[in-house]
């Protein structure tokens, strides 16, 4: 098996969050789309400023590593139109994938309808442009039953509008990695959420985002049925190596 396929590359950090400048930062974002050129993985998951940077380091390195980026990101709080005017930039500036991250304080509230739209019209925008669109839940924010239920709305929405050659396209995603957890729980991918997801988002496909560090948890991951990691270990991961990675 060559786990590199399965591995979405991921540098999400601002110049504040990893305490650097934003010539600094932009090295290490630089560095992380070379990396994945190098290491051939799937895909290098960068902020939506950045995806014209990537494009243009793939093109110059004649790549056909993908282009994702997150939309919402990290709060998912955004308005509906804000999501899809960050994502439609998002697709002009060249992004192969879009993961957004669902309003999930919304969700938590009962504001169903408001999440179904969402759903709908980020997935419409997305496959109209055939690209992959990726549901980010945050599962550190939710309980158990919580996870079923968003999880399976999702499935629902994608079910009912939209072809079933589509649905390929469309995954469930578990964390931003972003998540702080009041009691300092693990706020990415665990193996109880995963096995949620995997087993209430069918036919849609699922992606395991968050705190996965090395080889062992990511076969692990594979093994369950996830068909894409998140990871900003992914060189580590490849090679069989712990990472101190934080997401």
């Amino acid at each position: 098996m060559n786990i590199k396929a399965y591995l979405d590359s991921t540098y999400l950090k601002t110049a504040q969050q990893a305490q650097l400048s934003e010539k600094e930062n932009n090295k290490m974002i630089e560095n992380c789309i070379l990396e994945a050129i190098k290491e051939q993985f799937k895909l290098v998951m960068i902020r939506p400023n950045k995806v014209a940077m990537a494009k243009k380091l793939l093109a110059e390195n004649e790549s056909k590593v993908l282009i994702g980026t997150v939309i919402g990101f990290h709060e998912g709080t955004n308005t509906i139109e804000e999501k899809l005017a960050e994502a439609e930039k998002a697709i002009k500036d060249g992004a192969d994938e879009l993961d957004f991250v669902v309003n999930f304080e919304a969700f938590k509230e009962g504001e169903i309808d408001l999440v179904k739209v969402e759903v709908l019209k980020g997935t419409f925008l997305a496959l109209q442009h055939h690209k992959t669109v990726k549901w980010i839940i945050e599962t550190a924010a939710l309980n158990g039953a919580q996870i079923i239920q968003l999880t399976t709305l999702i499935k629902n929405v994608v079910v009912a509008n939209f072809k079933e050659n589509e649905f390929e396209r469309v995954f469930v995603k578990s964390s931003t990695g972003f998540y702080k957890t009041i009691d300092g729980s693990p706020n990415g991918a665990t193996i109880p959420a995963i096995i949620a997801m995997l087993e209430n988002a069918c036919p849609l496909q699922v992606k395991a985002s968050g705190g996965i560090k090395n080889q062992e948890e990511a076969l692990e991951m594979i093994k369950l049925g996830v068909k894409r990691i998140g990871t900003s270990s992914a060189k580590a991961i490849s090679e069989g190596l712990e990472s101190e990675g934080s997401y």
